[in-house]
This record gives C-alpha cells, sequence and structure tokens, in this order.
C-alpha cells in the first residue's frame, strides 16, 4: 500500500476512537459483558426470577430489576458469586397471573454502559426475549414473542457485538492496512471469518472456554502485533505476516471467535435455543464485519477519487494509532490479569 493511501484510512481510525455510546473511547471494549435477567413462569401466577449481573474489580454492578408493584416477593431471596458475576435468585407471586401490558425496569442502567438480556418464559412454553439498554433500560411486556422476533434479537446482537467491539474492529482496521490486493483481502477477511467462526461455535457449545482477564490481554497483544507490521508495509519492508496475512488472521481469529462468544455463552441460553443463536448470532457479527470494511472501502476509493494530499506526518498516523492502542489496551488488560491473580 503506498504511503499517500495512508491517511486514507485515518478518518475510520477516529470514528473508531469516538464510537461508543455518548460519542466516548470504549476503552474496555468487552470486558463487561452483559446482564441477564431470566423470568420463567413455574404455573400460572408464579414466577421464578434469576438476575445474573456482572463483578468489575471484585464488585457487583449497581443495576438491579425494577418489578411491577403487583409481582410480590415470596420469602427472601437468595444469591451466589460465579467467577466475575453474581447470580440472585427468587421467587414471585402476581395477584392475576398475567405479565402482558407490565413494565420491567433496570435501575441504574442509564449509568453504565452494559446491555441486559431479558428473557421471559410463559407456564404454556411461549417466550419473549429483549435487550435493555443505557439508553432502554426499561419496556412494557407483550405479548409472547414469535420465532421471528427471537431470531431477530439474536441476529442484532452479533450486529452490535462487532460494531461496539473496538478492539476487533481495530484489528480488521490493521489487516486492511497490510493487505496489498483484493484477492488478499478476501482470502484474509475469509480466513478471519473461518477462525472465529470455530472458535465460536465450540466455545457457545460448551467444548473450551478462556478465562476472561488472559484472553482480553491476547487480543489487545494481537492488535499490538500489526503496529509494527503496518510501519513495515509502509517503509516497503516485507515479513511472514505480509506475505501472508491470511495465515495471521487465522491464528489471531481463533482468540476474537472466544471474544465475540463471550457476548452470546453470557446471556444464559436455553439449550433448545444454542443451535439457532449461535447460527444467527454468527451471521450477525459477520454482516457487522462486512458493513465494517465497506465502510472503510468506500471511504479510501472516495479519498483516492478526490485526490486529498496528506502531509508526512498524517500518513503514518493510522499505523501509529493501531500500534498504539494495542499496546495500551495490552497494558490495561495484562495490569487487571495480573491484580486478579494476586488477590
Amino acid at each position: 500500500m503506498k504511503p499517500a493511501r495512508w491517511m486514507r484510512f485515518f478518518l475510520l481510525a477516529a470514528i473508531l476512537l469516538l464510537a461508543g455510546p455518548g460519542s466516548t473511547v470504549n476503552l474496555h471494549a468487552h470486558e463487561i459483558r452483559p446482564a441477564l435477567l431470566n423470568i420463567t413462569e413455574q404455573k400460572p401466577g408464579w414466577f421464578e426470577v434469576t438476575w445474573k449481573v456482572p463483578m468489575r474489580g471484585g464488585r457487583i454492578l449497581a443495576i438491579k430489576p425494577v418489578f411491577p408493584s403487583r409481582m410480590i416477593p415470596y420469602g427472601p431471596p437468595s444469591s451466589h458469586t460465579v467467577p466475575g458475576a453474581s447470580i440472585q435468585y427468587a421467587t414471585y407471586q402476581i395477584e392475576d397471573g398475567s405479565l402482558a401490558g407490565e413494565t420491567i425496569t433496570i435501575d441504574g442502567l442509564t449509568t453504565l454502559q452494559i446491555d441486559v438480556m431479558v428473557r421471559i418464559k410463559f407456564a404454556d412454553g411461549s417466550s419473549h426475549s429483549a435487550i435493555l439498554r443505557p439508553s432502554t433500560p426499561s419496556f412494557e411486556v407483550p405479548a409472547p414473542a414469535t420465532k421471528a422476533k427471537i431470531a431477530w434479537i439474536y441476529l442484532r446482537m452479533g450486529i452490535e457485538h462487532i460494531l461496539q467491539g473496538i478492539d476487533h474492529l481495530l484489528f480488521v482496521l490493521g489487516l486492511l492496512l497490510i493487505v496489498g490486493s483484493r484477492y488478499t483481502l478476501v482470502k484474509t477477511i475469509t480466513a478471519f471469518t473461518i477462525a472465529h467462526s470455530i472458535t465460536l461455535g465450540i466455545a457457545t457449545l460448551g467444548y473450551a472456554s478462556a478465562p476472561g482477564p488472559p484472553l482480553n490481554a491476547a487480543i489487545a497483544l494481537s492488535i499490538l502485533f500489526l503496529g509494527p507490521e503496518i510501519v513495515r508495509v509502509w517503509r516497503g519492508q516485507t515479513s511472514f505476516t505480509i506475505r501472508h496475512p491470511w495465515v495471521v488472521a487465522f491464528a489471531f481469529g481463533l482468540l476474537h471467535g472466544f471474544g465475540f462468544a463471550s457476548g452470546l455463552t453470557t446471556s444464559g441460553l436455553p439449550s433448545a435455543e444454542i443451535p439457532v443463536a449461535l447460527l444467527l448470532f454468527n451471521v450477525g457479527v459477520e454482516i457487522g464485519q462486512l458493513f465494517f470494511v465497506a465502510v472503510i472501502l468506500l471511504l479510501e476509493r472516495s479519498f483516492r477519487i478526490l485526490e486529498i494530499r496528506w502531509p508526512r506526518w498524517a500518513e503514518a498516523m493510522p499505523a501509529y494509532t493501531v500500534g498504539s492502542l494495542g499496546a495500551f489496551w495490552t497494558i490495561q488488560r495484562v495490569s487487571i490479569m495480573v491484580g486478579g491473580f494476586a488477590k
């Protein structure tokens, strides 16, 4: 890639830095996993509630569900902790036995950058699913959701997971800055897709897993790894990564697949829905990834048509952006990992 083309990608790097709610840099990427609110109707009018909330730095995130006043708690709740989360169990009774039309709110959600997966299963076998976010912390319980609506929820979850994951997108950006032809680009993106699809599948199905802190550190290290490679391309040098970027994309794609799986496995999927949820979530990830690549290529083409001349320092900025953020995240996440081991 010629040096004059480098700055064409810098605008996207800036967009990545400003991406996310409130136009702030999401330095934590996928370190905060979604919370889960699972409501199961055991018999008409009686509901078992499971509330799983992530922990950060050994502290439970300050969010909690607020139920309608007609939901009366039956006995005190119980709770226990698992690695990275706290789980609370409670039983509720509803006077007339119906949740339809009632509003459930997640108190404190507006102040945190975290999603809440809500699942409601009724005694007749029907169910409803929803995702609550800081901008929409409450919802009105409708009639049981259709299969098509549940499918759309998992598809949208995959799209949003990749588009909100700055670390994953920055890795893809780094790959695009290395490849030198459209054919190589297709091979590289395909290799990355196949690799993360493999580990996403085996992690979601429970055949393998990766502990969160080391995984986050390894993903950050994969971004840092690309920084010097991009500089070599800029200087006209070569390396194994530059000659065979699809091999590196496949190797690191296996790591990123475990990262994608964190957005799905922590949502507490019922076993009957795992195959469909896995397929649709993965399709959503691919849609988001292809959209991201398309935006970059369109920006690159636009800058080339406009014949914009960038100063020399600006041409190198994308490479140093990838390398600097990769280094920052690596140091940050290794510190978190070491701090966790020390406790």
